[in-house]
This record gives structure tokens, sequence and C-alpha cells, in this order.
């Protein structure tokens, strides 16, 4: 019997020795596979919004910055130290933009200007009265009319005419043999407007012209003038009417007054281009530079021209320089007021030059991001000429840089930038 027990025993102790070895057998493993999940288990937070906690990169829904690792792991491979974190976001930014470098390099330069056609006001010509009178007969209809030099244009009556007329008749007829009275009369007519046909056939037919014809001078297009200058007065622009296309102010019946301006003859075959430069590239700007021009209006019409003036003065309130390109229209496919862009050559500059969306303009001030480990500092420089994208660099950065290719992608359009001087810019 006591044999028996003694069995039990043993079996009960090397079962519960089997259950120990079984039990730790399986425990051991799911111990270590927890604590290595522990182990890599990274977490996600903002490094202005500490008590944002994810399990997966995104964005801050507070402030809408990047989320960084808080892995010690990931941080030490990342290069992020608190140092970096603490840094103010007025003026670094942590991102993973594209980068460039400085390049310092001999640049063709070429200035870009947007204008439009507009008629050569060196080809304007006034038709004056020479004397004061009613206009009987008027031959001009519309404005824009084309006219030739000879072409009768309308017919006045005029008492001042009238007697001028009436005094050659009288001093040849009782004075035939005065030439020196005679001739001073002809010349008087002839100042006053009429031909030497005219006056001869006053005297041949001893009568006197009720109403006198009035031929005109010049070659072009019969351009309207405005009612203040038929009215005499001298404060506004002859060249007013130009654009305007309603009827003409001159009319059959009404009076005018000797030495007022009654048409503006403008020959249409000679037009100027008038180009806006910006005031960066002012001072590239020279006489007699080459020019090619463009129209959205014609796009397989390229003209070929020089910098003919450059306007000494700023038109009212544009901080713009214009430039005038002397254009011929032999062929009147040129319209006046269509849209023209430019290509100005300059020559050559020697600099270090950026892509155009590497630098950020804050209208007073033109700023790059310069990076500086893993974030981007902002750096104040001096910009000079821009041309075909890229922008002249002459003070604030080396070629040693490494910049943001993208400058406005790192602007909150909310926010604002503190350069060094502690200003700020929105």
């Amino acid at each position: 019997m006591k044999e028996k027990m003694k069995n039990i025993s043993l079996m009960i102790v090397i079962a519960s020795s089997l259950l120990i070895l079984l039990s730790g057998g399986c425990t051991q493993p799911k111990k270590t596979a927890i604590s290595r999940a522990v182990k890599n288990e990274v977490k996600y937070t903002c490094p202005m919004h500490p008590q944002i906690m994810e399990d997966h990169p995104g964005a801050c829904p507070i402030c809408g910055m990047t989320l960084v690792k808080k892995s010690g792991e990931a941080s030490e491979r990342a290069g992020i130290s608190l140092n970096t974190v603490l840094e103010p976001v007025s003026s670094s930014v942590i991102t993973s933009v594209r980068v460039i470098r400085p390049e310092q390099k001999l640049s063709p330069v070429q200035i870009e200007g947007e204008g439009y056609l507009d008629f050569d006001s060196r080809t304007f010509n006034n038709i004056a009265a020479r004397f004061s009178g009613r206009i009987e007969r008027l031959y001009i209809k519309y404005v824009f009319q084309e006219i030739h030099k000879g072409e009768r244009i309308f017919d006045i009556y005029s008492p001042e005419m009238l007697t001028a007329q009436q005094d050659l008749l009288y001093v040849v007829k009782n004075s035939s043999g005065d030439t020196g009275l005679i001739n001073a009369a002809k010349q008087k007519l002839l100042l006053l407007g009429m031909t030497s046909s005219q006056i001869n056939q006053v005297l041949k037919s001893g009568k006197t012209f009720y109403s006198l014809p009035v031929y005109s001078p010049y070659d072009g297009h019969v351009h309207d003038m405005p009612h203040s200058q038929l009215a005499g007065t001298t404060n506004s622009k002859p060249e007013s009417g130009i654009v305007n296309n309603s009827p003409l102010n001159v009319r059959e019946g009404m009076y005018v007054a000797k030495g007022q301006n009654m048409f503006n003859v403008v020959n249409p075959h000679h037009l100027w281009a008038i180009i806006k430069i910006d005031p960066s590239s002012v001072t590239q700007l020279k006489l007699n530079q080459k020019v090619k021009i463009t129209m959205p209006d014609l796009p397989d019409k390229k003209i070929s021209g020089k910098v003919n003036f450059i306007e000494p003065v700023l038109q009212g309130g544009d901080k713009r320089t214009s430039i005038r390109v002397y254009i011929d229209n032999m062929q009147h496919d040129l319209k006046v007021n269509s849209i023209v862009h430019a290509v100005i050559e300059t020559g050559t500059t020697n600099g270090i030059w950026l892509p155009a969306s590497a630098v950020l303009d804050l209208g007073q001030h033109k700023i790059v991001w310069v990076k500086r480990g893993n974030s981007y500092r902002v750096q104040q420089v001096s910009a000079g000429i821009q041309t075909g994208g890229q922008v002249n660099i002459t003070k604030g950065i080396s070629t040693t840089d490494t910049l943001a290719a993208d400058a406005h992608y790192l602007l909150d359009s909310e926010g604002f930038i503190k350069i060094e001087n502690h200003e700020k810019y929105n």
C-alpha cells in the first residue's frame, strides 16, 4: 500500500513538472513578441502641438503642420532635434520640398513688355480755317474717310473772302496800270486760301465766288476734332478724337472762326508701338536696341524694329517706363489699339541666377528659403533683372547655398514672414 502511494506521488510530481515546463515554453515567446511590438510601435506627433498623437503620418489637425515620428530611433534617423522643433515658425519651416543651387553664369538678357499700337503723332496734320465763314457744303462724310492732297473737302461762304475779291476787281477796273496794287490784292487772296486758277477765273469773269472751295493739303485719313477743339479751347488733346468713331462734329451750316482746327489728317501707313517696361529692367534699356514684336491677333505676324524713343516721364500713376517702336503699316494689316508683346535684346549679364519661382516678392523686399539642416530659413536678397523665367540675384546668397525651388509653397496664405530686421510682412 505504501509503495502504491509513493508511485502516485511520483506521478503527480512528474505531471506538475511537465505542466510547468509546457507553460513556460508557451509564455516566453509571447512575452518576446509583445516586447518587440512595443519596441517597433511608431507614433506621429506635431512639433508645435505635442498632445497630438497619431499612428500614421499626416498633417496636424490644429495647425496643418506635417506630423513627425515620435520614436527615438526615427527622430535620430530624420535628424530632427529639439532645437529644430523650437525654431520660430515665422522665420523657418520644416518640409521636404525640392531644392536647387544658385548658378553663376553669363546669361543673355531679354527685356519683355506688353503694349499696344497707336498712330504715329508725327504724321498728324491739322486742317484749319484760314478765314471765318459758314460751311455751305461738306464733302467729308465720316470719320477715317481717306482723302488725298488737292481733294475738295468743303465749300465755305466768307464775307472776308468776298470783300477781298471785290477789292481785286475794283483795283483792276480803276487802277489797271498800278501793277503793284493789283499784285498785292492777288497776294492777299492767295494767303487766304484761293488758288491761282481761282483768282484768274475771278479776273476773267469779273464775278466773285459766293462760296469758296477748300482743298486738302495732305494725304491720309480724316480724324474728327472734338467739340472742345471746335469751340476754340486749348486744354484738351487733339488726338482724343482719333479713337472716337462717332459722327463728324463739323457739319454743314455751322460757322467757323479764322484759325480754327476743323480736321486732323493722319497718315495710316506709319504707326508706333507703345511698350511698357518694368522699373527693374529700365537700367538695361538703351536706344537702338533690337525689338521683336508679336501680336495675339496675328500669331503669324512678327515685326522687327528697334527702340526709337524712351519717354522721359511716367504717365499718370503708371510706374512703368514707356518706349516707342516705329512701325510701317503699308499693307494696312495692323490695327490701332491692338495688344502687342515685345522682346528687347539687351546683351548678356554675368551673375548669380535663380528660377523666378524660388524668389518670393513681398513688395518692398524679396526673400528666398535657405536650407539649414532639415528646416528652411528665410533670407532677404537683392534682385536685379528678370528674363526668361530667371532672376539675377545681386546680394544675399552664394552659389554654395541650398534653396527651396518653390518659395511660394512654403508660405501660408494667412501667415507672415519675419526677416532679420524683425519686421513682419504678409
